[in-house]
C-alpha cells in the first residue's frame, strides 16, 4: 500500500489519480479510463497499481504447470497476415500433418512423467475432420484418462463444426463428451472488425470466437483468452477487446486467464512493422490486470517474451508464466520468439520464479495446486 500511496503523491494528473483511487476501492474502470491508462499512465504508475492488484489476489504466488504440446498440422486454409507458422493448403508440401498414431506416439513418450496437461493446437487442415479429432481425444483418454486435454482454438472448431454441419453447441458437447476438457485462448487476435478485417479477414470473427467459448463455459468447461497486440491496433482497440472478454466473463465466469501475445515480425506478411518495446509489453500486462477485474489470472508466455522479460512481468500484474512446455513446440520459434528452443525443466522454472522473490507453485490446468515448491525446497527435495 505504501508504494501505491507514493505513486499517488507524485501523480499530478487528476484523472490518473482518480483511476488509482478506483483501483484501490475495487471499483470497475470504464472504457475511457482503460484507454487513458495506455495513453497517460507511466510505467511506474501502471506497475505499482497492477502489482498491488496482483498481490491482493495472489500475494507472491506465481503459477506454472507441466505440460506438452501436440501440433497436428501447420497446413492451413486461412492466411492470417501476422502468421509465421502455417503453410497454405495450396503449399502443403512445405508443411506437416500428423496421423493419430504419430500423435499418440508423442503422448506415450510422456508415460511415467508427471505432466498434467496436453495442449493441442495447429493449423486448419481441410481433411482433418471433427471425427478425426474426436478419435484422437478418445485415444488419449483411453491411454491416459487423468491427462487434461486443452485443445483447439475457435478458428479450428468453427471450421470443424461447419464442415460437419453441426451447431456450435452440439459440436462442443460432442467433443467434451469424448474427452476435450478445456479450450486454449488462441485465435482471438484483436476483436474489432476494423483491425480483424485487415489481419485475419477469412477466419472466425469476434462474435464466433466468443460464441464458442460461451458454449464451452455453459458445458462447465473452462477456457483461456488471448489478445495479439503490438501491430496495427490502437489503444482503444485493445480496450474494446478486453471489454468484450470482460462482458462474457461477467456472464459465464468461465475464463481461467488472460494472456497478452506479443506480435512478432519474423517471416510473415507484416514483417514491415516494428515490434513493441519492452515498456509497451509491460504496459499491456498491467492494463490487462487492471481492466479485467473479473479475471483471476494473467499469464505471460515466457518463450515468446524471453526469460528475463517474463520475470519482469511478475511485477506488472502477471501471476502465471505458463509451463515447462516441450522442445517440439514450433509455433513460438517460427514466429521469431526470444526462445528458439522453448523448453525449461521444473528446476529451471522454479529458479526463474525464485530469482525475483516470488513463490513458485505448480498447478494443474484449473489452478489446483499440484506442488508448492517453496515447501519442497525448504525440505531439501531435489527437483527435476
Amino acid at each position: 500500500m505504501s508504494e501505491i500511496l507514493g505513486i499517488l503523491d507524485i501523480t499530478k494528473d487528476v484523472e490518473l489519480r482518480a483511476i488509482a483511487e478506483k483501483v484501490l476501492n475495487k471499483t470497475r474502470l470504464s472504457f475511457d479510463e482503460g484507454v487513458m491508462l495506455f495513453e497517460k499512465g507511466s510505467l511506474p504508475f501502471l506497475g505499482a497499481l497492477a502489482n498491488y492488484v496482483r498481490e491482493e489476489k495472489h500475494g507472491d504466488i506465481t503459477y506454472f504447470n507441466r505440460n506438452f504440446h501436440i501440433e497436428p498440422t501447420n497446413v492451413c486454409v486461412f492466411s492470417c497476415k501476422f502468421c509465421s507458422y502455417s503453410k497454405l493448403y495450396a503449399k502443403r508440401e512445405e508443411g506437416w500433418e500428423l496421423s493419430i498414431e504419430q500423435m499418440m506416439h508423442i503422448v506415450k513418450s510422456y508415460d511415467g512423467k508427471p505432466v498434467t496437461e496436453v495442449h493441442i493446437v495447429g493449423g486448419v487442415h481441410p481433411k482433418l475432420t471433427l471425427e478425426f479429432f474426436a478419435d484422437l481425444l478418445k485415444a488419449i483418454k483411453t491411454h491416459r484418462p487423468d491427462l487434461h486435454i486443452k485443445g483447439f482454438t475457435p478458428v479450428e472448431l468453427d471450421y470443424m463444426f461447419k464442415k460437419a454441419k453441426v451447431s456450435v453447441e452440439d459440436g462442443m458437447k460432442y467433443l467434451h463428451e469424448v474427452g476435450l476438457d478445456s479450450l486454449p485462448g488462441g485465435g482471438a487476435e484483436i476483436f474489432h472488425p476494423e483491425i480483424r478485417t485487415q489481419i485475419c479477414d477469412d477466419k472466425v470473427n469476434a462474435e464466433g470466437w466468443l460464441h464458442i467459448h460461451k458454449a464451452a463455459h455453459q458445458l462447465g468447461m473452462h477456457s483461456n483468452a488471448t489478445m495479439l497486440y503490438g501491430h496495427i491496433e490502437k489503444y482503444w482497440h485493445r480496450i474494446d477487446h478486453m471489454e468484450r472478454l470482460r462482458q462474457l466473463q461477467d456472464e459465464t465466469g468461465g475464463f481461467n486467464t488472460f494472456i497478452p501475445l506479443k506480435f512478432r515480425n519474423q517471416d510473415n506478411e507484416m514483417s514491415y512493422l516494428s515490434e513493441s518495446s519492452v515498456i509497451e509489453d509491460m504496459k499491456v500486462y498491467a492494463v490487462g490486470r487492471l481492466y479485467l477485474d473479473n479475471f483471476n489470472h494473467v499469464k505471460a508466455y515466457w518463450p515468446m517474451l524471453g526469460r528475463k522479460n517474463a520475470q519482469l512481468t511478475l511485477s506488472f500484474g502477471v501471476n502465471d508464466i505458463d509451463g515447462t512446455i516441450d522442445d517440439t513446440t514450433k509455433i513460438y520459434s517460427m514466429a521469431g520468439s526470444e526462445e528458439q528452443n522453448p523448453a525449461m525443466n521444473t528446476k529451471e522454472l522454479v529458479s526463474l520464479i525464485n530469482q525475483v522473490n516470488r513463490k513458485p507453485i505448480e498447478r494443474d490446468t484449473l489452478y489446483n495446486v499440484v506442488t508448492d515448491y517453496s515447501l519442497v525446497e525448504e525440505n531439501g527435495v531435489v527437483l527435476n
